[in-house]
């Protein structure tokens, strides 16, 4: 089967905002890696570990509905995409900081429960926090989480570095997050480790903005094109379920969803191959779900068919 060149869409809207801040950046000598992948990375000094470094904002009405959700499950949300990340260049978190803008009416009840949720999913991975800032203003809250973390001693793991043979695993099942998992994930901190500790990883990221589109992020950090095998991905019973209500395909939920924060791991063909027969993760598998090729990013619809041009589909932070 050929599979013609295809241009690789923009991901426009927030990642051409950060492009844009990656070309005005100053270089220095203690930035290893700058803004455009899931942490920055910065030499933290002579005989220690590199620091990773973190942060990421939730908007009351586009994050999260306060009302439906209410305050703790926001609180751990809060303090689990910013840990995702952390999971994302395999990395162990080490400390967090918080800044919150409270509404002006009930704001230190609802501080304090927002609180509670953070804590509870920061003790879970021995992570402190150890400060921030809090205001109060008109409008609806917004949180705001800052995470330290350190590598480990085989480095962090980039988004740039996805070679073709490469072979594309998930953890864990994708799709329908909004029935509840947005909100209630455990980031995959033990499991990435583990992955790194027992396998070369060429890339790696969070699904946090739909698999697709994280992806071509991918793809394009790694200059690079993939194959994902539409039959291979694996589905949650929450996509399913919209499948049946939207009209969409449960595939095509697990595709561009978002917010599911399980893993997609880059890696050479023979340690994907030992990691698929082992199965190392303590109640989470790991499943191969396409390849990484020259150019162009594929869907293979599994019934013999010619391969489909993916685009990034997902959730884009559009900025006008």
């Amino acid at each position: 089967m050929t599979i013609a060149s295809l241009q690789t869409p923009t991901l426009g809207g927030e990642h051409d905002f950060i492009n844009w801040i990656k070309s005005r950046s100053s270089p220095s000598k203690r930035m290893l890696l700058g803004p455009g992948d899931d942490a920055a990375i910065v030499e933290w000094g002579i005989h220690q570990a590199d620091c990773v470094i973190t942060t990421d904002m939730l908007l009351e009405g586009s994050c999260f509905r306060l009302a439906e959700a209410g305050p703790i499950r926001v609180g751990r949300k809060s303090m689990a995409v910013n840990l995702s990340d952390i999971a994302a260049m395999a990395a162990k978190p080490i400390a967090a900081v918080v800044s919150i803008g409270l509404p002006r009416q009930g704001g230190r009840h609802l501080a304090e429960r927002l609180f509670r949720g953070m804590e509870e999913v920061a003790s879970l991975f021995g992570v402190p926090i150890v400060g921030g800032d809090t205001n109060s203003w008109k409008g609806p809250l917004v949180i705001s989480v800052t995470i330290l973390g350190e590598v480990t001693e085989r480095g962090p793991v980039r988004r740039d570095g996805a070679r073709p043979g490469d072979w594309l695993l998930t953890t864990g099942a994708l799709g329908g997050s909004i029935l509840g998992k947005h909100l209630d994930f455990l980031p995959r901190i033990p499991e990435a480790l583990e992955i790194h500790r027992l396998a070369p990883i060429h890339a790696m990221m969070d699904i946090s903005d739909g698999l697709a589109r994280d992806l071509h992020q991918i793809c394009r950090a790694s200059r690079c094109g993939a194959v994902l095998h539409g039959p291979s991905v694996p589905l949650t019973f929450e996509a399913q379920k919209l499948a049946l209500e939207t009209g969409k395909s449960a595939l095509d939920h697990a595709l561009s969803d978002g917010e599911d924060f399980e893993l997609l791991i880059a890696m050479p063909e023979k340690s994907a191959q030992t990691l698929m027969a082992i199965q190392p993760l303590e109640g989470v598998l790991l499943h191969k779900i396409g390849h990484i090729i020259e150019e162009g990013v594929w869907l293979d619809p599994g019934n013999g068919e010619d391969f489909e041009p993916l685009g990034p589909l997902g959730f884009d932070h559009t900025l006008e």
